[in-house]
């Protein structure tokens, strides 16, 4: 992976706090792991031209963008609350559960994890 320029690294960044304000969820609590989520979705930017979350395998990029379920927020997050990439977490360091439907595969992995900020969660219509 090429390294993203800076300029895009800011942007994402300055992204991330937005959206951490909007949803009421803040960054993984280590800081390597942000770093890496934001230089994946800034490199991806730099190189595709969109914000493909760089946490899934992709066998067809160009496909991916066009059907927008992986440009971040990706629908998951958009939809529940729930991060795939771990970007967005609650205070404990884990990705929002409890709007999943059930079986979804986030609440197998990690069990049911209270929103911290319900009244910023606008349930999918």
């Amino acid at each position: 992976m090429s390294e993203p320029k800076e300029e895009t690294l800011h942007r994402v960044r300055n992204y991330v706090t937005k959206y951490c304000a909007k949803t009421g969820l803040t960054t993984h609590s280590m800081p390597e792991v942000t770093d890496a989520v934001v230089a994946g979705l800034a490199n991806h930017i730099d190189t595709l031209g969109k914000p493909l979350c760089p946490c899934r395998f992709y066998p067809d990029k160009a496909e991916e963008i066009k059907s927008r379920t992986w440009l971040c927020p990706c629908e998951d997050m958009k939809k529940y609350k729930y991060c795939h990439c771990m970007l967005f977490v609650n205070e404990d360091g884990m990705p929002v559960t409890e709007h999943l439907p059930e079986g979804h595969e986030g609440i197998a992995t990690y069990g049911v994890t209270k929103d911290p900020a319900p009244e910023k969660y606008n349930p999918p219509k």
